[in-house]
């Protein structure tokens, strides 16, 4: 019974994980759309009745608004604010640096060493692990997630001869994951393709 009640909340919380800032996104446009409703009552008079010109005017302001941040982060002034606002502001917010590390890597935007692929050698066994970060000492703290939710696990410091680093996507370690392991042969080889240390 203990093992079904934690499978459960593992599930959920990784749900929640999931769920939460896509939620959380669309709460804050739908906000911002009622905000602008009000204000674009003038305008949507002078459009015929026939189309939802109140809702459709807020969504364009919206969609515009969100254009010109990213048209802003692609120059050096807008990354050096939003940069700015990172340290200052977001990496304060429990999270968040986890997240936009985890969507970058999904979607191959870094060359971060953090969420490296790795086997790490846990007891007697090899386990699909990610490199979180290298220690002074040579040691790296890894995290070694359940199977099949990447999300949650358990997080180790071990050793470097511990820890064998694989040239493989981080995506295709995610896969084997949430697939039950399935394409563990994969990792296998390529650890084993690894130069000796």
């Amino acid at each position: 019974m203990r093992n079904f009640i934690g499978f459960v909340v593992s599930r959920l919380i990784t749900g929640v994980i999931v769920v939460a800032p896509i939620y959380l996104t669309l709460l804050l446009l739908l906000k911002a759309a009622q905000s602008l409703l009000s204000i674009m009552k003038p305008v949507a008079a002078l459009l015929p009745e026939s189309v939802p010109a109140e809702e459709l005017i807020a969504l364009l302001i919206i969609l515009l608004f969100c254009f010109l941040i990213g048209l802003g982060m692609k120059t050096p002034k807008g990354r050096a604010i939003w940069e700015r606002l990172e340290t200052s502001l977001f990496e304060r917010l429990p999270g968040y640096a986890l997240f936009r590390s985890l969507t970058q890597q999904l979607s191959g935007k870094t060359q971060d060493n953090t969420w490296k692929p790795a086997l790490a050698e846990i007891e007697d066994a090899l386990c699909p692990a990610f490199i979180i970060e290298e220690l002074e000492n040579g040691s790296f703290t890894v995290f070694v997630p359940s199977i099949p939710t990447p999300l949650a696990g358990a997080v180790y410091i071990l050793t470097s001869d511990r820890v064998h680093p694989l040239d493989v996507p981080f995506t295709q370690a995610i896969r084997t994951i949430s697939q039950w392991g399935s394409g563990s042969k994969d990792l296998l080889a390529a650890m084993k393709a690894e130069p000796d240390k």
